[in-house]
């Protein structure tokens, strides 16, 4: 019954993700170049680059603190990719935990149903099947989480891409608004059961949800 809402929510999930995936294929060439084409910044997108830097300084005060500097601003520029694959995997782990009790529920569920012929058990069908659906309910939430999130990278993408597009633009090698729409992204995935028990009340649910915080 539930399953038109699944494929509903994650036709819009992949819509989205097509586009923000080639905005950000772009992106990422574009920011290679611009810096490429600057010789303070080139050692940011190329290893290369960064080894050869290296071996023009010295080993004076200064280019020892020129060489620290370096290695900081590199580690800022990969942790923004670490930080995306993080992004990445916090959906998988709320569909993991999902599919968990999922499965759970429908071992259990021919228990709950023999149960709630007997008296003072006849709400354990009932609270069965509400906390089935709302489990339920979290991919077609995450996937509309999602879906959002996709669609504001696609605006910030686009907004990056008119900028490099200019020879002369170098881009900021920290990305600090963009790494903490990461993190904030991946503190909203796991408020995702919380918003799916909004939808259908399941009684013992906040209990799972809280521990898996």
């Amino acid at each position: 019954v539930l399953s038109p809402v699944v494929k509903g929510c994650h036709g819009m999930l992949e819509s989205q993700t097509f586009d923000m995936n080639r905005y950000r294929e772009q992106k990422e060439t574009l920011e290679r170049e611009a810096f490429r084409r600057d010789p303070e910044k080139a050692y940011l997108a190329s290893k290369e680059d960064f080894d050869k830097k290296l071996d023009e300084l010295g080993w004076s005060p200064k280019d020892l603190k020129t060489m620290a500097v370096m290695y900081i601003d590199r580690t800022e520029y990969n942790m923004k990719r670490s930080i995306r694959l993080w992004f990445q995997s916090a959906a998988l782990v709320i569909d993991t935990i999902r599919t968990f009790f999922l499965i759970a529920l429908s071992i259990l569920g021919p228990i709950a149903f023999a149960l709630s012929v007997y008296d003072g058990f006849q709400s354990t069908l009932t609270q069965w099947i509400t906390r089935y659906i709302s489990i339920y309910m979290w991919l077609p939430v995450s996937d509309l989480f999602s879906s959002v999130l996709a669609r504001i990278q696609v605006l910030m993408l686009t907004r990056d891409i008119e900028a490099m597009s200019d020879p002369t633009f170098i881009p900021d090698s920290s990305n600090t608004v963009y790494i903490i729409f990461l993190i904030i992204g991946i503190f909203g995935y796991f408020t995702i059961p919380t918003v799916a028990n909004w939808i259908i009340m399941a009684g013992g649910v906040s209990h799972a949800n809280r521990a898996m915080n």
